[in-house]
């Protein structure tokens, strides 16, 4: 069974319409497409050791069009992560240091008034780093509220309004988010409707021990690793249109309603998750797990996803989609037990 296009409550980036590689063959596109994909990857390896899950996922994130939030302590390298993807996808990349005074038109830019010849004077629009491919906010949670809503916007319609005019921005998009799970003193809470915005969030682990070897040997040396780039903005996004013709089965489809819809305490048949959530993922979680299990199954050369891609990215979909209420919190409930016990019953 193959779907219809992608629709709902996240509306996806307009694309220009065209085959992947010439002739419109899917299963030729998919095979193609996952060459390259390994080529990215290859490069990306020879800057960022370990981490494969994260790079992974980043990957996906991307091919499937969304926004990605990175949870970690600092070190290890979220921002070199970031740098490494624009250069390796061929986008215009550029990063946006949080800070609690950093305001809205920091981001997206300003009017100016400017005096042309013969002493008149008019308004030109200089644009923010937000008019980007690719944009970095390190330490998202440093920035105040309303400079997030700022963000929100962006992420959610793609353009940015300023004095009563509306801005396109570039395609694609996409926000990468960085977050410092330790130092919370000073930061902003990102509200639920901000982070529901995020395709998934990747919580950053330690390297493994060969991969911190690899990294200290390499990054203190006089050699300087460097990745080269293989696809450009225009592949990327044939890409993106070739996730969303991605088949996927019957039995995927119901396997992402099963769990989505038993994440829910009102209508879960699961004890733990009536006794244990505040709430539940909503409508958008589905969606997000129906483009990036496509988007893994592309990666890996397979033709169509299965439930072991929707059960690979159950935490990172859901994670920050459901909340524990005060009760599970004080018994030492964890989301990521929920998410395993609602996995679980995927058979």
């Amino acid at each position: 069974m193959e779907t219809a296009p992608y629709s709902g409550t996240t509306s996806p980036q307009t694309l220009p319409q065209g085959p992947a590689v010439a002739g419109g063959d899917l299963g030729a596109e998919i095979e193609h497409l996952a060459e390259r994909l390994a080529r990215v990857r290859e490069n990306i390896a020879r800057v960022i050791f370990g981490q494969e899950q994260t790079i992974e996922q980043s990957l996906v994130t991307i091919l499937a069009g969304g926004h990605v939030l990175l949870i970690g302590v600092p070190g290890l390298a979220k921002t070199r992560l970031v740098e490494c993807l624009g250069k390796v996808l061929g986008l215009d990349a550029r990063r946006v240091q949080c800070t609690p005074d950093l305001m809205p038109a920091d981001i997206i830019g300003s009017e100016v008034l400017e005096e042309a010849e013969g002493g008149k004077r008019n308004f030109r629009f200089i644009k923010g780093p937000v008019f980007c491919q690719l944009l970095m906010a390190d330490e998202i949670n440093r920035a105040s509220p309303r400079t997030q809503s700022a963000l929100l916007q962006a992420m959610q319609e793609h353009k940015v309004s300023v004095a009563g005019h509306t801005y396109d921005l570039p395609l694609p998009f996409h926000v990468l988010a960085t977050q410092n799970p330790l130092e919370q003193e000073g930061t902003y809470p990102l509200p639920e409707a901000q982070l529901d915005r995020f395709l998934l969030q990747i919580d950053v682990d330690y390297p493994t021990l060969e991969a911190e070897r690899q990294m200290l040997i390499v990054t203190t040396g006089t050699d300087d690793a460097r990745a080269d780039t293989v696809l450009n903005a225009q592949e990327l996004m044939a890409a993106q249109r070739l996730v969303r013709r991605v088949p996927i089965g019957d039995k995927v489809v119901e396997a992402i309603l099963r769990l989505v819809r038993a994440g829910r305490p009102e209508t879960s048949e699961i004890e733990d998750v009536k006794r244990s959530l505040a709430w539940g993922p909503g409508p958008r979680a589905g969606q997000a797990l129906m483009l990036a299990s496509r988007a893994r199954a592309l990666m890996q050369g397979r033709f169509s996803p299965s439930i072991e891609d929707v059960a690979a990215l159950a935490h990172p979909v859901l994670r920050h989609r459901v909340a524990l209420n005060y009760a599970a919190r004080a018994e030492g409930a964890t989301l990521d037990g929920i998410i395993d016990r609602l996995i679980g019953q995927l058979g």
